[in-house]
């Protein structure tokens, strides 16, 4: 039986964030869920638009992400959608990633959700916040690039 490392499922992918932050480095860490979240996340009911991520006491908290509540739990076992999460990095990881916070005033933003093999893991970024300018050049590049699309198809 061939064991596939590396078969993963994408939940939730927050594409906003690379279009209002310069992505720096990015890290994959697992995340502290209870049962019925897990349950949501396969069931895909993951937002990641509004989440960010802070390191407080050596721990790194996964912020504003929300995870609907499980449709077929009773409400009094059910979890609360937008509670802060713990996220599961080495602490040599955590250490680098206090102080480029802290000393160049960078973000940890959630880019991607999904689950590997049966782990739900959280590939956070390293930000830096776009300016407006940045955000024009970024979408003439794009209409750039379409424009050059089409007319190598229309030859």
């Amino acid at each position: 039986m061939g064991d596939n490392n590396d078969s993963y499922k994408v939940i939730s992918d927050n594409r906003q964030a690379r279009f209002q932050y310069e992505i720096l480095e990015t890290y994959e860490a697992g995340i502290e869920l209870m049962g019925t979240e897990v349950k949501s996340v396969r069931a895909g009911k993951v937002n990641l638009r509004d989440g960010f991520a802070l390191i407080r006491n050596g721990e790194a908290l996964l912020l504003n992400v929300q995870i609907s509540a499980h449709e077929t739990t009773r409400q009094s076992f059910n979890h609360d959608p937008r509670r802060t999460r713990r996220l599961l990095l080495h602490k040599d990881e955590i250490r680098k990633l206090t102080g480029q916070v802290q000393q160049q005033g960078l973000t940890l933003v959630p880019l991607k959700m999904y689950l590997k093999r049966s782990w739900v893991k959280v590939v956070i970024g390293l930000a830096r916040g776009k300016k407006l300018h940045d955000k024009r050049e970024d979408i003439k590049r794009r209409e750039d690039q379409r424009n050059m699309q089409r007319a190598l198809k229309n030859r």
